[in-house]
């Protein structure tokens, strides 16, 4: 997973993917990306990058079911929560299921916000309060992540849930190919 360089390959099989049937929004150009990027104080991972600049700004046809554009949130999102800040590391490297974790509320509470709020984007939305997140600054920087209100999981092979591989081309690969987000277990 090439999160710092566009493969041309890879850029091919995502345009193929996000306009089968010209539902896909236009896109940014780099000035937009660029100027994002400078008020959130991150870099967007590869090919996300590109695609946004060059390609679209997401599709009504999905991905997700309901995708957004860069700087968009779902119209579920909660009202009231703290402003995100995509230039705070993304807490997590791991699943986790806030209802097995033994620590106390006070303990997690702090954490549980960040992951919400903290070194993401949000892509879009499953419906149900299920939301995926392009990780852009931490550990997991480049990797996506669907957050609800049971827990964090990360998507690709090595971690266990899904077949499909890691990143946001192995994401969009993965639901092009018709597959469910987590075909494994």
């Amino acid at each position: 997973m090439n999160i710092d360089h566009a493969d041309p390959d890879v850029l091919a099989a995502l345009r193929a993917a996000f306009d089968p049937d010209g539902s896909a929004k236009p896109a940014l150009g780099w000035p937009a990306v660029h100027a994002f990027e400078a008020e959130h104080g991150v870099v967007l991972p590869e090919p996300y990058r590109s695609l946004v600049a060059e390609i679209t700004d997401g599709s009504s046809a999905g991905p997700p079911e309901f995708g957004l554009g860069l700087a968009e949130m779902p119209s579920d999102w909660g009202a009231g929560r703290p402003e995100r800040d995509p230039g705070k590391p993304f807490p997590l490297t791991s699943q986790w299921l806030w209802d097995d974790d033994p620590r106390p509320e006070e303990e997690t509470e702090p954490i549980l916000e960040q992951v919400f709020d903290h070194g993401t984007i949000v892509l879009g939305t499953d419906g149900c309060g299920m939301y995926w997140h392009l990780v852009v600054t931490g550990p997991h920087r480049g990797h996506l992540w669907n957050i609800c209100g049971e827990g964090a999981t990360p998507f690709g092979a090595e971690f266990g849930f899904t077949s499909g591989a890691p990143g946001f081309a192995g994401w969009v690969a993965h639901w092009a190919a018709g597959k469910e987000w987590f075909d494994v277990g």
